[in-house]
């Protein structure tokens, strides 16, 4: 049987909210100088949905790195809505339908602050206003135009939402195309998410992505002109600040770790099945919001010995789990960029993930590349770094030579430089 280890019982559930801290100033470093009037408005809808998701660290990351570049960050909020004397705030699916079915734009409501890397406040009510946006589409399959008295130069939406707001450039992030491509590896309907997208390249003023086999499926699935689809990559902020030590019944070196949100796509069967094969005496740690609404995956690793099951972590601790574990495991059967690769390698941790799409990139041929479908494969090759030193060596030295390419300067400039050909563009009349 697997085990599941506790460190806090009051660590927050899959849909729950992370608890609060002091918000993240970080200081400006040396970077590309930013246009005078250039301020990059981020929708903050990853804090209503809580931690623990890739979308939510990469907004994260974002308005880390342009914080760090002396932006004026300005961070979209979710909107009020009454409350009730002790009743709750969320508004019920018939309230929300009936507001969305008024047209015309909502008020955006902004919070700007210098050096801010985070939002200061929780999104009000759990993000009314993206709920609203997603009902909105449902009835009149266009975007909710939102407005605010002085928008910023640069609205940077971090996922494909059903938004837009006036008198600013739009730029949405598509992080991947799953939903398309691996309809059954996903829970998102793919004929809904095809409208959404496709009214947003009608819309955007461009689109970014995180890797190039997703701007190449972008630009071939949605008929986009590759000049109008940007690969900025992602920054990776893996740097331990403490080491807050490991869950009890752990040691360093001892487990090999898989983490993220449990989803089909993450192929954990065929990864349990892999590290059964392999006949290891190191464990196999599986870290990540439980998966409430997938019971069967859940079911499954905790019927496996060997395998140690870990709830949602804060970034600090599954950092140090990260870094101190024999070797990240993520065969993954789809990813738009494969974070937990990234964060592996900035932290010497050798690392075995898929041969093909944006972890083959990742990867750069610095891990060791499987086929993710073949469990005997997979079996060779936690075998190998299992029982060879030498090999785990080699990979964490190349490891840190191929997350240089994700360093958050080189993001930070990589933004900078889009949204100035952004703004010229948009002043030329250029499409």
């Amino acid at each position: 049987m697997s085990t599941i280890l506790r460190t806090d019982q009051s660590r927050p559930a899959r849909d729950a909210v992370a608890p609060r801290h002091a918000p993240v100033v970080i200081p400006a470093l040396p970077c590309a100088q930013p246009p005078v009037d250039l301020g990059v408005g981020i929708d903050a809808r990853t804090w209503s949905l809580g931690a623990g998701t890739g979308v939510a660290t990469y907004a994260r990351s974002l308005g880390a790195s342009l914080a760090r570049a002396g932006v004026a960050v300005h961070w979209l909020g979710g909107g009020r809505s009454a409350r009730t004397p002790g009743g709750a705030a969320r508004e019920s699916a018939p309230a929300r339908w009936l507001a969305a079915l008024r047209t015309g734009t909502r008020e955006a409501v902004f919070e700007r602050h210098a050096g801010l890397a985070e939002p200061q406040h929780r999104v009000h009510d759990g993000g009314r206003l993206f709920r609203e946006a997603q009902s909105y589409f449902n009835l009149h399959q266009r975007l909710m135009r939102v407005r605010c008295a002085a928008p910023p130069a640069i609205m940077h939406w971090t996922y494909p939402l059903p938004l837009y707001l006036e008198g600013a450039r739009n730029v949405y992030t598509v992080h991947d195309l799953i939903p398309l491509t691996h309809p059954r590896l996903t829970s998102i309907g793919a004929a809904r998410h095809l409208r959404l997208l496709r009214e947003i390249v009608a819309q955007a003023d461009h689109l970014v992505t995180v890797s190039d086999a997703s701007r190449a499926e972008i630009i071939d699935v949605l008929g986009c002109p590759p000049a109008f689809v940007t690969n900025t990559s992602q920054a990776v902020h893996a740097a331990l600040q403490r080491d807050p030590g490991l869950p009890a019944g752990l040691r360093p070196g001892g487990y090999f770790i898989c983490c993220g949100m449990p989803e089909a796509r993450k192929n954990l069967p065929r990864l349990v099945a892999a590290h059964r094969t392999a006949q290891t005496s190191r464990a196999l740690v599986v870290a990540g919001p439980i998966a409430r609404d997938i019971p069967q995956i859940e079911s499954m690793l905790a019927r496996s010995p060997g395998v140690i099951r870990l709830p949602w972590l804060p970034q600090a601790e599954l950092m140090a789990l990260i870094r101190q574990a024999r070797a990240m495991l993520f065969p993954s059967l789809a990813e738009g960029f494969g974070l937990p690769v990234a964060e592996a390698m900035a932290l010497g941790t050798p690392v075995m993930t898929s041969n093909a799409g944006a972890l083959r990139e990742v990867g750069g041929g610095h891990a060791l590349h499987v086929d993710p479908r073949d469990t005997h494969a997979m079996a060779r090759a936690i075998r190998a770094l299992d029982r060879d030193d030498q090999l785990c060596r080699r990979l964490r030295a190349a490891g840190f030579e191929q997350v240089a390419a994700f360093a958050p300067r080189g993001y930070a400039q990589r933004l900078l430089a889009l949204y100035a050909d952004v703004c010229g563009a948009t002043a030329r009349g250029v499409a």
